[in-house]
């Protein structure tokens, strides 16, 4: 049987790795720091994991098609919780870190792990409001598109005017 999954490289040459029956890596397990050619940036939006990645890059292409403005920060993907240390560094150049992290314990711990370190000195926002109900940003887009879907199927039919007939 072939089998597929989306592969997405970290910085040390590792791959985080999925598919619908497989959630792993290839060694080495890093921090994945994607940068923005020119200036250097002022903002960097945090990631738990790369799904969740891929689904605010869906959200805002959806929000703003005309110009979803992808490249105005640059963006890290934690590819987990246990990799916030080796995130610290890196964020140490950004004036505002916005943190998309899992409405959980882990992910709060992150955030906290993050202010800890950059508080007084950083802009730190916790953008976990935006899809709050939901475990992450990824189960979040799920449910809208499942919505929506929804919403599609449901046509609701009126019935034709019958001129001369008896209406309730």
């Amino acid at each position: 049987k072939r089998y597929f999954a989306i592969a997405f490289p970290n910085i040390s040459g590792g791959y985080e790795i999925r598919n619908r029956y497989f959630k792993g890596c290839i060694a080495p397990k890093e921090i994945s720091h994607i940068r923005q050619s020119g200036e250097p940036r002022k903002a960097c939006y945090v990631f738990e994991g790369f799904m969740d990645y891929l689904s605010f890059l869906t959200l805002r292409l959806e929000s703003c098609p005309q110009s979803p403005d992808f490249d105005r920060q640059d963006y890290m993907v934690l590819n987990s919780v246990a990799n916030v240390s080796k995130a610290l560094y890196p964020l140490g150049s950004y004036e505002r870190i916005h943190c998309f992290f899992d409405n959980d314990r882990a992910g709060m711990e992150a955030l906290q792990q993050i202010r800890k370190e950059y508080d007084n000195a950083r802009y730190i926002r916790d953008a976990s409001h935006i899809y709050s109900g939901c475990k992450d940003l990824n189960e979040y887009l799920q449910k809208r598109a499942a919505a929506k879907k929804q919403a599609q199927s449901i046509k609701v039919k009126t019935p034709p005017n019958k001129p001369g007939g008896f209406r309730l």
